[in-house]
C-alpha cells in the first residue's frame, strides 16, 4: 500500500500544477482579452479637437462640442452641412447604424449567425429591403441629394478609420461596408415598423374571439374611454358603447398560441417581455395666457425600448437657411424632433390602423382570386421573389417571397398556418415615400409646418406645435387608409374591406390656438365625436393623457403661471388614478371576502391608504402590480386556456378597470361564489410568491431599471460599468412617467420660446457609442433623477457652452 501511493503522490502533483497553470492561463487570458478591449475603446475614440481633412466638402465644416458632447455643426452651404452631419454621427454611432441598417433589412445573420435567421426571415418577407429601394428612387432631387451627402460623410469616416473602429466591429470580426441612400431609408422603416406594426395584433385577437365567442371578446377590446380628451374636443367623451356581434365558432385553420407568442417575440423584440409597454409617449403645448413668460411652453417625452448606444443622437444643424436642433436617429439625416428659429415640435404615437390582413384563395396553377372595382372575378399569377440570407457559419437560407395585390403572404412566419394571408401595408402603396422632414425642419409658421406634414406617410403620428409668434397647434399625421367599411380587427376574408385610398390630410384631427390654451395627447383616442373616418380601434389606455389634461388645466384653473421646472415635474410624475382607484377596489374585495387570511387584510389596509403614487419605496404599489400582474390570467384561463397569453390590447388596463368597476357576472369564474372572493384571491395570488413583510415591500426594488450594452454585457468585468445595472425605478404603465425595466421616456424636450437657449433636452445615456468616453453615460444621472439641461442654440450660447471644436476641412 506505501508504496503504491507514493506512486499515486506525483501524478496527483502533476495534475494539480497542470490545473493551476490551466487556471492561470484562463485568468490571463481573460485579462488580456479585457485589456485589448480597453485599448480597442480608446483607440476608436473620436478626434473632438483640432482639424481632420473630410473629402467632399467645399469649404471649412465647424463642430462645436458642448459639455454633454453634442454636436453644434455648421456649415457654408447644405451640402457641406449633411455631409459633416454623416461624418460626426459615424465618429458616435456607426456600429449602431450598421447593425440598424442590418436588422431593418433581414441581414443580420450575415454576423451574428443562425439565432437570427428567424428575424431576417421576417424582414425578408415583409419585404422592407425592396420597400426602402422603391422609397430612395421617390427622393425628390434635393432630399437625393442630401441623403447622398450624409452618406459621403459616413463613407470618409469609415475610409478614415478602418484601423481603430469601434470595438463591436473587432469583437464580431468583420468591417461595415460603405452607406447607401438606402440604408437612411432602411433606418427610417425601422422606425415605422417599431410604430406602425401592429398585424400580429390582429392574429391574437382572431384566436381570443374565437374561443370565446365576439360578444365576450368584445368586452377585452375598448376602442377608446370614458376617460378620454381628445386635443380636438374641449369636453371629453363620457361613453365607450361595445359592440355586440354574434358568437361564431373556432376556425380549425387557426395556429397555436406558442406560434403566435414566437411571432410576437421575434417582431417586439425586448418590448415583447414588458407587460403594457407599447412605444408611444407623452406631449403636451400651452399658449403664452398660461405661462409666467408669457410665451408658449411645448414638451415631449418619447416612450421607446431603451438600448445602449441610445435610440436618439441630439444635434444642431446650422447651414444657410437652415438651423434646426434636438434629435435625429443615427443614419438618418435632419433633425427629426426639435425646434428651429421659430417653431418646434413634438411627436407621440397615434396608433393608427395602417395594416389588414387578407385571406386570398389560391389554385393549384400558383394563381390567387381577384375581384375588380366592378365586381369582375379574376385569377391573377402569385409574385415571386426570391432572396438568399447569407448565415455566418451556417449555410445559406434561401427565400421564395409570394405576393399578391394586397401584399406579401405572411404564411411562412407562422407555423402550422394554412390559410394564404396576405398583408397590405400603407408603406407599400406607391404614393407612400419622399421625406418630409426637411421641409418640416425649415418651416416657418403654422402653414409651412402643415404643408410638411401633409407629405408624411409613416408612421402615424400626434404632433403638437408652438412658434415664436406665441401660436400653439396640434396635428394628426400619416396616410391612413381609407375604410368605407369600416376596421377589420382580424382577418379579412371578403370584399367589402378594400382600402379606398387613404384619409384627406385635411380631414385628419387638428386644432389650432384653443381657447382654453392647451393641447396634449399620450396616444390615448385624439378624434373627436362624431368624426367620420376610422382611424384606429386600439387607442392607448387614457390615464396618461388624462392626468396631464387635469394637472395642466388644474395649474390654470388655480391661477399659478407655468414654468419650465413645472413641465419637467409634469413629465416625470408618478401619481397613478386608476391604480389608486384599484387599491380601493381591491380593499374592499377582501373586506367584503368570504374566505380571507391576516396577510390578506394587511394587504387591505396598505391599499385603502395609499396615495397613488407609485414611488421607489410604495409598498401599496408594488401590491398592485402583483394583483394587475395576476388578474388576466385568473380571469381568461379558465375559459381558454393558455390562449390567454394572446390577449394584448394597448387600452388593456382600461378593460381591467372596467371590469373590476362593473363586475359583470357572465365573466364571474364558475369557482367563486362572487367577484368580492375572486378579486381578494387575485391579491392572495399576487402576493402569494413574496415572502417578507408587506409593509416593508418597496416598488422601486421588483420593478427596476436596466439598461445594457447588448454585446458588453456578456462579456465578464464589463457588464457592470458599461450599463446601469438593476436600479429602483418608479413610476409604471400608467403614470406620465411610463416605466418599464426596458423601456421608458427615450429623451425629454421642453421649447421655452422665452429663451430658446435655455430650451432643455436630454437622453438616457450620452450621445457616444463608446464605454471609455466622458459622453457615453453622462445623460444617465439627470434622467434616472428627473433632472434635465438646456440645449444651447444660438452662437453665442454655443460658444458659451463649446468644451472641444473640431475643424473639417477639404
Amino acid at each position: 500500500m506505501p508504496v503504491s501511493e507514493t506512486r499515486r503522490r506525483p501524478v496527483l502533483r502533476v495534475l494539480i500544477v497542470l490545473l493551476f497553470l490551466l487556471v492561470v492561463l484562463a485568468a490571463a487570458a481573460v485579462l488580456g482579452a479585457g485589456l485589448w478591449l480597453r485599448h480597442a475603446m480608446t483607440a476608436a475614440l473620436p478626434q473632438l479637437d483640432g482639424s481632420l481633412p473630410l473629402p467632399g466638402l467645399s469649404a471649412p465644416v465647424t463642430v462645436r462640442r458642448d459639455q454633454h458632447g453634442v454636436p453644434h455643426i455648421e456649415a457654408a452651404n447644405l451640402d457641406d452641412l449633411f455631409e459633416a452631419q454623416g461624418y460626426v454621427t459615424a465618429q458616435d454611432r456607426l456600429w449602431e447604424m450598421d447593425m440598424a441598417r442590418r436588422l431593418s433589412a433581414g441581414e443580420a445573420a450575415e454576423i451574428l449567425g443562425s439565432k437570427l435567421v428567424e428575424h431576417d426571415r421576417v424582414q425578408r418577407v415583409l419585404q422592407i429591403r425592396p420597400t426602402a429601394e422603391r422609397m430612395v428612387a421617390s427622393l425628390n432631387a434635393r432630399d437625393r441629394r442630401y441623403f447622398e451627402d450624409y452618406a459621403r460623410g459616413v463613407n470618409a469616416f469609415i475610409t478614415a478609420n478602418q484601423d481603430h473602429l469601434s470595438p463591436e466591429f473587432r469583437l464580431l470580426m468583420y468591417s461595415p461596408k460603405p452607406w447607401k441612400p438606402v440604408d437612411s431609408v432602411l433606418v427610417m422603416l425601422s422606425m415605422m415598423q417599431m410604430l406602425d406594426q401592429h398585424w400580429e395584433s390582429k392574429l391574437e385577437r382572431e384566436q381570443v374571439t374565437a374561443r370565446l365567442g365576439p360578444t365576450l371578446a368584445a368586452t377585452l377590446y375598448p376602442d377608446g374611454s370614458w376617460r378620454d380628451h381628445p386635443p380636438t374636443q374641449v369636453e371629453p367623451d363620457l361613453t365607450a358603447p361595445n359592440q355586440i356581434i354574434p358568437d361564431a365558432p373556432l376556425d380549425e385553420t387557426q395556429v397555436k398560441a406558442e406560434d403566435l407568442l414566437h411571432l410576437k417575440t421575434l417582431l417586439e423584440g425586448p418590448r415583447a417581455a414588458c407587460a403594457g409597454c407599447t412605444p408611444g409617449s407623452n406631449q403636451w403645448v400651452v399658449s403664452g395666457a398660461l405661462t409666467a413668460s408669457g410665451k408658449p411652453l411645448l414638451s415631449n417625452d418619447m416612450h421607446l425600448n431603451h438600448q445602449i448606444p441610445n435610440i436618439w443622437f441630439e444635434l444642431d444643424l446650422n447651414g444657410p437657411g437652415f438651423h434646426a436642433a434636438g434629435v435625429t436617429v443615427p443614419g438618418i439625416p435632419y433633425i427629426v424632433a426639435g425646434h428651429n428659429e421659430h417653431i418646434s415640435w413634438g411627436f407621440t404615437a397615434l396608433y393608427a390602423d395602417m395594416q389588414d390582413i387578407y385571406v386570398e384563395q389560391l389554385n393549384n396553377q400558383d394563381q390567387y382570386r381577384s375581384i375588380s372595382a366592378t365586381g369582375a372575378v379574376s385569377w391573377q399569377p402569385v409574385e415571386h421573389d426570391h432572396e438568399t440570407i447569407h448565415v455566418r457559419g451556417g449555410s445559406d437560407v434561401p427565400i421564395d417571397v409570394e405576393r399578391t395585390v394586397h401584399g406579401p403572404i405572411l404564411t411562412p412566419l407562422i407555423p402550422n398556418e394554412k390559410r394564404a394571408l396576405a398583408l397590405r401595408w400603407n408603406i407599400y402603396d406607391p404614393k407612400s415615400g419622399g421625406d418630409p422632414l426637411f421641409d418640416l425642419n425649415t418651416a416657418a409658421n403654422w402653414d409651412d409646418f402643415r404643408r410638411a406634414m401633409s407629405g408624411w406617410y409613416s408612421p402615424s403620428q400626434n404632433v403638437v406645435y408652438s412658434d415664436d409668434q406665441g401660436h400653439i397647434g396640434y396635428q394628426a399625421v400619416g396616410y391612413i387608409p381609407l375604410r368605407p367599411a369600416g376596421i377589420a380587427p382580424t382577418t379579412i376574408a371578403d370584399t367589402n374591406h378594400e382600402w379606398q385610398g387613404f384619409i384627406p390630410f385635411e380631414q385628419l384631427p387638428s386644432a389650432y390656438d384653443p381657447a382654453n390654451g392647451i393641447l396634449a395627447t399620450a396616444n390615448a383616442r385624439t378624434t373627436p365625436d362624431g368624426y367620420p373616418y376610422p382611424i384606429t380601434d386600439e387607442w392607448a389606455d387614457p390615464y396618461r393623457n388624462e392626468r396631464i389634461w387635469k394637472w395642466l388645466a388644474g395649474h390654470a384653473g388655480a391661477g399659478q403661471k407655468l414654468t419650465p421646472a413645472d413641465m419637467l415635474t409634469l413629465q416625470t410624475d408618478v401619481y397613478s388614478e386608476v391604480d389608486q382607484e384599484l387599491a380601493q377596489r381591491f380593499a374592499y374585495a377582501i373586506d367584503h371576502a368570504g374566505k380571507t387570511d391576516s396577510r390578506l387584510r394587511e394587504a387591505a389596509d396598505l391599499l385603502r391608504s395609499w396615495d397613488g403614487v407609485v414611488s421607489i419605496d410604495s409598498a401599496p404599489a408594488a401590491i398592485i402590480a402583483d394583483a394587475k400582474k395576476a388578474f388576466w390570467p385568473m380571469l381568461l384561463k379558465p375559459r381558454i386556456g393558455d390562449d390567454w397569453k394572446l390577449y394584448e390590447w394597448s387600452s388593456q388596463t382600461f378593460a381591467m378597470e372596467e371590469f373590476i368597476n362593473h363586475r359583470p357576472a357572465a365573466w364571474l369564474p364558475s369557482e367563486y361564489k362572487t367577484w368580492d372572493d375572486f378579486l381578494a384571491d387575485v391579491v392572495r395570488t399576487g402576493i402569494r410568491e413574496k415572502h417578507g413583510d408587506l409593509k416593508h415591500w418597496k416598488y422601486g426594488e421588483q420593478h427596476p431599471v436596466d439598461v445594457e450594452h447588448p454585446l458588453y454585457s456578456m462579456l465578464p468585468w464589463f457588464k457592470r460599468w458599461t450599463g446601469t445595472g438593476k436600479q429602483p425605478q418608479a413610476g409604471d404603465t400608467t403614470t406620465v412617467k411610463q416605466a418599464g425595466s426596458t423601456f421608458g421616456p427615450s429623451q425629454r424636450f421642453t421649447m421655452d420660446w422665452s429663451n430658446p437657449d435655455q430650451s432643455t433636452e436630454n437622453i438616457v445615456m450620452g450621445e457616444s457609442g463608446d464605454p471609455l468616453s466622458p459622453y457615453y453615460r453622462d445623460h444617465w444621472p439627470y434622467w434616472y433623477s428627473g433632472k434635465t439641461f438646456a440645449l444651447p442654440f444660438s452662437s453665442q450660447a454655443v460658444a458659451s457652452q463649446t468644451t472641444h471644436t473640431l475643424r473639417l476641412t477639404p
